[in-house]
């Protein structure tokens, strides 16, 4: 026995000029216009479901920005456990704003590391001699 399926997403739009035709009604405005998008739909997953809603939504005129911030308000919503949103944080390496004190301590907390061994560093190895040609002593010029 085999499966078939597809999904059709459709837009039908007329425009009938309120008076009359002018000259910028017709460069404006195509009068009429008919979208047909179809896929099989089968074996489609939810992101190719995504995709193909994105492409009918910008068919119809819709602004990419528009469509992102719709796409991320179906999992940023009050009606979303905080859990699943951060399974998709985690995903797709994002911070929620309730984690950002956290990150800027954890980055606070690596600078202080960073600045001690590099501190140490200095310390010791700080005066190791370079070898003649290898860098210009930009004071005089002279290697």
């Amino acid at each position: 026995m085999t499966y078939e399926a597809e999904v059709q997403f459709k837009f039908d739009a007329t425009f009938e000029p309120t008076y009359g035709t002018s000259s910028w009604t017709d460069d404006d405005f195509i009068p009429e216009e008919h979208y047909l998008i179809t896929a099989p739909a089968a074996d489609l997953s939810a992101k190719q479901y995504f995709k193909l809603f994105e492409k009918f939504m910008l068919c119809v005129g819709m602004d990419p920005k528009s469509i992102r911030s719709g796409a991320m308000s179906l999992v940023f919503n009050d009606m979303v456990s905080e859990d699943e949103q951060r399974k998709v944080c985690k995903e797709y390496e994002l911070t929620m704003d309730e984690d950002l004190e956290k990150k800027y301590q954890d980055f606070k907390e690596r600078d202080a590391q960073w600045a001690k061994i590099d501190a140490q560093y200095e310390k010791n190895f700080g005066s190791e001699p370079k070898i003649k040609g290898e860098w210009v002593d930009s004071a005089d010029g002279v290697a």
